[in-house]
């Protein structure tokens, strides 16, 4: 057999398909033996590429974070808000319905899988704070609209408790949950002039998000 002379296609094919896949069915239930069909491409060509289901859905991870990423930098750059304005909108950024169900519908309960759970919070560490939330909160105590003395540790915080403390896809969460630990969250920031970040209309998508991770899970409904 011949080498494939257009990898990068045959890269493309394999993630576009297990990223279907994986919101259609989730992780869990989204098998090898299903993307290898989907793709209509031998096993030898898949296992070329990746060496397992688990490293083709960490390259999926990686080019939704890159479009995240893209979104992200907009805000954080954007001309004429103040810091305050920025971070309320990098909030509304990062949780908008085409770029997070997905996320929200294909990843498994991340506190049974370590490895995932460890990954996320390495990012936020050395990817989401030093590039976005630390420049934009140092905006805003330049500008006035946010009191702190100490805006990496201030940025940290709040990012472990958004993406792990109320994120559904740590663990299994109620949706009454997440409206709970959403009005504390809010409660606790307030302090620093950062009043109402998680406004209502985030606290509706993470309640739904929730009801769709505890379906999916359940071997319920699939999303469409």
């Amino acid at each position: 057999m011949g080498r494939n002379k257009y990898p990068e296609e045959t890269v493309r094919k394999i993630l576009d398909t297990a990223e279907r896949l994986f919101v259609e069915k989730g992780y869990d239930r989204a098998s090898l033996q299903d993307i290898i069909r989907a793709t209509g491409l031998s096993k030898g060509a898949i296992y070329h590429h990746f060496a397992s289901k688990e490293d083709i859905f960490y390259a999926v991870c990686d080019r939704i974070g890159q479009r995240n990423e893209a979104v992200l930098s907009q805000v954080r750059d954007a001309p004429g808000l103040t810091g305050l304005e920025k971070l309320r909108a990098i909030f509304k950024a990062s949780l908008q319905p085409e770029l997070q169900a997905k996320m929200f519908c294909m990843m498994p309960y991340l506190m049974d899988n370590s490895k995932f759970l460890a990954s996320e919070i390495r990012s936020i560490f050395t990817e989401v704070v030093p590039l976005f939330m630390e420049p934009i909160i140092r905006e805003g105590i330049a500008d006035g609209t946010i009191r702190t003395d100490h805006p990496k540790e201030l940025a940290e915080s709040m990012l472990m408790l958004s993406d792990v403390w109320i994120n559904p896809i740590i663990q299994p969460t109620t949706p009454d949950e997440i409206c709970a630990r959403c009005a504390v969250y809010n409660r606790l920031f307030g302090a620093f002039g950062i009043d109402g970040l998680i406004d209502q209309e985030i606290v509706d998508a993470l309640m739904d998000y929730a009801e769709m991770t505890q379906r999916l899970h359940k071997g319920g409904e699939e999303p469409v």
